[in-house]
C-alpha cells in the first residue's frame, strides 16, 4: 500500500507485528482480515475503519482499514500496547442491508457452533419499575400513570433513580408521604429497580472462539438467533474476544448512489473520489449540509459555516469538537484558523504536534504525542497516563505530573527538564493537557467518519439527483 517503503515504515510494521504476535492476537487479525476480504470480493460495502484500530499500520496493509496512519498521525499504541490490560477490538461498519450476510458467512466458515451473538439485558428504569409494580399490585392504570409521570424524564434524566426522583420531584415526594398505597408502590419498585427486565441481542457483537462456544459459556435462543447468556463485559473478563459487525446506513446510501451514477458513467467507483475537491468544501462552507453524514444538525451546520472546512483534517476536527465539553473551544479553534496570528504555542516543541489544529489540543493522539516528545515517555506509557486522565484518577494524575516535569529513571522516562523545557512552561502544558484529556477525542475514529462524511458531501455536490434519491429510499419510512 506504500509506493515507497521507508525505514520508518518498515520499523513500525515490524514493531506492530511483534506486539500483535507476542500478545496472541494473530488469529484475531486473520479472522477479521478474512471476513472483510470476503465482503469486498462479494461487493458488500465496508467502512474505511472505525475506532482506534485505524491507528494500526498492519490493519491498513491488510486492507482491514483504509486510512494511512502515518499520513494522519495515528498511533498503534492507542489501539494495542503491552501495558494495556483491556482487550482491543476491531469494529467494522458494513452496509446495513447486507451485514447479516457477513455474520452468516462467518458461521458457515468457522462452524455454527463456534459463532454466537451476544445477549444484552434491558433493565428496569425508574418509570418502568413503577408501571410494572403497579400492574402486579392491581392498582388502576390511571393512578399508576400519574405517579410514573411525576418521575423526571428526558435526555438529561436517563439515569435518574427513584431515590433521586424523590429528592427532585416535590409532587412525587408529597404523593409518597401522603398515601400508604403510593409508598408501597414506590418502595417495591425501588427493590426491583435496575434488575434485568428483558433480553435482546447486542447490535453488533459476535464471539468466535477456537472451540464450540458452549464449551465456554451457556447459550440461549433469542428470536431464532443463538446468543451467549453472558453480557459483553463478562465475556471480556473470560478472555473471549468479541468482533463488532456494525451496520452503517450511510455505506448503503453511498453504494446505492454509486450504482445509480454507473447508469450514466459505467466505469465509476467510489475509490475515484478525489480527497481535495474544492466544490465539495465550498458547499459545506455555505452550510448546505442536509443529507451529509454527521453534518446535518443545526449546530454542526453552524460550525461548518464558521470554520469553512478546506480539508478532511478540518472535517475530522469538527467531528471531534462537536460534543459536550470540547464545544467550548470551537470559537477559539475557528478564530485561530481564520487569523493565524492568534495561534500561540507554549513551547516550540508543540508546533509540529498542534499545528494541524491551530494550537488547540483536540485529539487523544496529540495528548499521547506531547507526553512522548516533551516528557520522554514511550507511546504505551503515554497512553496509560491519558487513560488515567480520562478516568479522572486524581492520585495517578498528580504523581504523573512530577514524572512529566522531572522524569522517572525506574521507568526510563527522561521528563521535560531533560529536554530543556523550563519548569513553569512544563507545569502550564501539563495543566492544559489535564483540562483537555477528559474531552480529547480518538482521532482515528474521527478521521474514519470524516472520510465517510466527505464522500457523502462529494456525491451530494456532484451527483445530487442520484445521492438524494438513494438517501430518500434509505429512510423511506
Amino acid at each position: 500500500r506504500y509506493k515507497e517503503v521507508t525505514d520508518t515504515i518498515k520499523q513500525r510494521v515490524e514493531y506492530e507485528l511483534g506486539i500483535i504476535i507476542k500478545m496472541g492476537f494473530a488469529d484475531y487479525f486473520l479472522i477479521v482480515w478474512d471476513y472483510i476480504n470476503w465482503s469486498r470480493l462479494n461487493g458488500i460495502p465496508v467502512g474505511p475503519g472505525r475506532g482506534s484500530a485505524a491507528g494500526s499500520m498492519v490493519s491498513y496493509c491488510l486492507n482491514i482499514t483504509d486510512l494511512d496512519p502515518v499520513k494522519y498521525s495515528l498511533y498503534f499504541e492507542r489501539f494495542l500496547n503491552p501495558e494495556r490490560v483491556t482487550m482491543p477490538d476491531i469494529d467494522i461498519d458494513f452496509c446495513i442491508r447486507r451485514r447479516q450476510e457477513v455474520i452468516d458467512y462467518v458461521a458457515q466458515k468457522y462452524g455454527a457452533d463456534h459463532v454466537a451473538q451476544i445477549v444484552t439485558f434491558g433493565t428496569m428504569a425508574a418509570r418502568a419499575a413503577v408501571r410494572d409494580v403497579g400492574r402486579v399490585l392491581n392498582m388502576p392504570y390511571a393512578d399508576v400513570d400519574v405517579i410514573a409521570k411525576q418521575i423526571p424524564s428526558g435526555p438529561g434524566a436517563l439515569h435518574i433513580t427513584l431515590e433521586d426522583a424523590l429528592k427532585l420531584s416535590k409532587q412525587l415526594k408529597e404523593s409518597y408521604d401522603g398515601s400508604p398505597q403510593v409508598k408501597k408502590l414506590i418502595d417495591t419498585a425501588r427493590a426491583i429497580e435496575g434488575m434485568p427486565r428483558n433480553t435482546s441481542t447486542h447490535a453488533a457483537g459476535v464471539v468466535i472462539p477456537s472451540r464450540p462456544v458452549s464449551d465456554y459459556v451457556p447459550l440461549a435462543k433469542n428470536d431464532d438467533l443463538v446468543v451467549t447468556q453472558y453480557i459483553m463485559t463478562t465475556l471480556e473478563e473470560l478472555a473471549l474476544l468479541k468482533m463488532d459487525f456494525l451496520g452503517l446506513r450511510n455505506l448503503t446510501v453511498l453504494d446505492d448512489a454509486a450504482r445509480l451514477v454507473r447508469r450514466s458513467h459505467p466505469d465509476f467507483h467510489t475509490s475515484q473520489i478525489p480527497e481535495d475537491d474544492p466544490a465539495t468544501f465550498q458547499m459545506l462552507s455555505e452550510g448546505r449540509t442536509s443529507g451529509v453524514f454527521q453534518m446535518e444538525s443545526a449546530g454542526m451546520t453552524g460550525v461548518c459555516i464558521g470554520l469553512k472546512p478546506q480539508s478532511i483534517e478540518d472535517i475530522t476536527a469538527i467531528i471531534a469538537l462537536y460534543r459536550p465539553g470540547p464545544m467550548e473551544s470551537i470559537p477559539r479553534f475557528i478564530a485561530c484558523k481564520h487569523n493565524p496570528e492568534k495561534v500561540t504555542y507554549k513551547h516550540p516543541a508543540l508546533v509540529p504536534i498542534l499545528s494541524n489544529t491551530y494550537g488547540c489540543i483536540v485529539y487523544q493522539e496529540q495528548v499521547i504525542q506531547i507526553f512522548q516528545q516533551l516528557g520522554g515517555y514511550s507511546l504505551g506509557q503515554a497512553d496509560m497516563v491519558r487513560r488515567a486522565m480520562s478516568k479522572k484518577k486524581v492520585k495517578d494524575i498528580e504523581r504523573e505530573r512530577e514524572t512529566f516535569l522531572h522524569g522517572d529513571p525506574s521507568r526510563s522516562i527522561a521528563g521535560c527538564a531533560a529536554n530543556g523545557i523550563p519548569e513553569a512552561v512544563a507545569q502550564s502544558i501539563y495543566d492544559e493537557i489535564y483540562d483537555f484529556a477528559n474531552y480529547a477525542f480518538n482521532k482515528a475514529h474521527a478521521v474514519c467518519y470524516a472520510v465517510v462524511a466527505y464522500q457523502t458531501a462529494w456525491f451530494k455536490c456532484h451527483h445530487p439527483k442520484e445521492y438524494m434519491a438513494a438517501l430518500l429510499t434509505s429512510v423511506l419510512d
